[in-house]
């Protein structure tokens, strides 16, 4: 896990520092919040400091686009950090899928057909739905707010050391990083996941945040042959290992649910009924989004522990080093969030959800699980932005000794 990088030792004394951005579609709001909030933290202990603080940038679904946005303006981070704020604070769905009712009854519709009418009947009448929503949209967006091009150059400057982009692959099963970077790195080969070198593109955006069954899946050439990729949270095992095979040596990780997203709150009794579909496709997101990363974060702070009590001399000839990490997830439940802005989606989709039992009204938690993954709708997302910045504040310490910056 904690392996070093293949390109040797740098000579800063300041550690390389990563950055993992995690899915959860449009509870990636959460983490432009977290960034605001660690700009301006630098800002006010580092006045007149312009770098960017991480070199290292690895995303997946949501946050594959989070961190490519970002990695596009690092050479000014702090103006990426707004430009990338002043989206997510006026976003509609519209800027994400297609909303209105005659794409509806052409995508989500045809789903409902399908649960309806079986797949027998699906068949004689030539329908093949690819996904629930149209996410066409989406690629516009990103050839706007994204500017893969610049990427080049901006390592040739040294404003970034690399960008990697996850995705799963349908057509064969394996766990994929896409990566560019400006060190001669080796692509690693891990059982069931491996990376490759090159230049990354909308369409390794798109492949990254396709999640099942709500997003087409994207089409992409690996090694002279097309395969159809989704979500690259989809059978994650690791998902901070992308920014350890690049060299990080200390990793921030923004999640987007709580540690235990998928539990019930204390003083709430768990549904005794039978699950809607609804409840169902949420629990399944929060198990693809969620598990894979609180796994692997154990999974690293074990061998932190196990690697302190071995002296250093001993460690030479180990592959295996120490890592500085830190996890800001939500302090609150995002799905109680989401129930209290169902009602702001488009009435399309509210009613096309509304037959898979997600509720209106904000009275129900569980079945706005669905609806916290499509809610790009800017009072939510705003929300979610407002409690990044306040869970940066509350751990205001731990993120000044996670930099080494010195409080103001």
């Amino acid at each position: 896990m904690h392996e070093q990088p293949s390109f040797g030792t740098r000579a800063s004394a300041t550690p390389l520092t990563g950055l993992v951005l995690t899915g959860g579609g449009a509870r990636a709001a959460y983490q432009v919040g977290v960034l605001q909030a660690i700009s301006d933290l630098r800002r006010a202990c580092q006045p007149g400091v312009q770098g960017n603080p991480f070199p290292i940038m690895a995303g997946t679904s949501a946050g594959a686009i989070n961190a490519a946005a970002l990695a596009c303006g690092a050479d000014q981070f702090d103006r990426a950090v707004r430009r990338i704020a002043r989206v997510w604070g006026h976003f509609h769905p519209q800027h994400v899928y297609r909303a209105d009712s005659i794409s509806m009854l052409r995508s989500g519709a045809r789903w409902l057909t399908l649960l309806s009418l079986g797949w027998a009947v699906a068949r004689w009448h030539h329908l093949r739905p690819r996904s629930l929503l149209d996410n066409t949209p989406l690629n516009q967006l990103l050839n706007q707010l994204v500017p893969l091009v610049r990427l080049p150059m901006l390592m040739r400057q040294g404003h970034l050391h690399a960008l990697a982009v996850t995705a799963s692959s349908y057509s064969s099963g394996e766990h994929v990083t896409f990566f560019e970077a400006c060190d001669q790195l080796v692509p690693w080969v891990r059982s069931q996941r491996r990376a490759i070198r090159g230049e990354i593109c909308p369409e390794h955006l798109l492949a990254s945040s396709a999640i099942p069954f709500i997003f087409p899946a994207q089409a992409l050439d690996i090694d002279g042959h097309v395969e159809y990729f989704g979500d690259g949270s989809m059978r994650q095992s690791a998902p901070i290992a992308p920014a350890i095979h690049l060299g990080a040596e200390r990793i921030l990780v923004i999640g987007a649910g709580r540690m235990r997203e998928s539990g019930h709150d204390p003083g709430t009794a768990p549904s005794t009924g039978y699950p809607s579909l609804a409840q169902i496709a949420g629990h399944a997101l929060s198990n693809i989004f969620l598990d894979a990363l609180w796994v692997d974060v154990e999974r690293m702070q074990r061998i932190n522990r196990t690697l302190a009590l071995i002296p250093p001399e001993q460690r030479t000839g180990s592959s295996l080093r120490p890592l500085r990490l830190l996890v800001i997830s939500p302090s609150q439940r995002l799905d109680a969030i989401a129930a209290r802005h169902v009602d702001s989606l488009p009435v399309a989709l509210r009613t096309l959800l509304g037959t898979l039992g997600v509720s209106s009204g904000g009275n129900d938690v569980r079945s706005a699980a669905l609806a916290s993954y499509l809610l790009f709708e800017e009072k939510y997302t705003r929300e979610l932005m407002a409690l990044g910045r306040a869970d940066v504040a509350a751990r205001r310490d731990e993120v000044l000794a996670f930099f080494d910056w010195n409080a103001p």
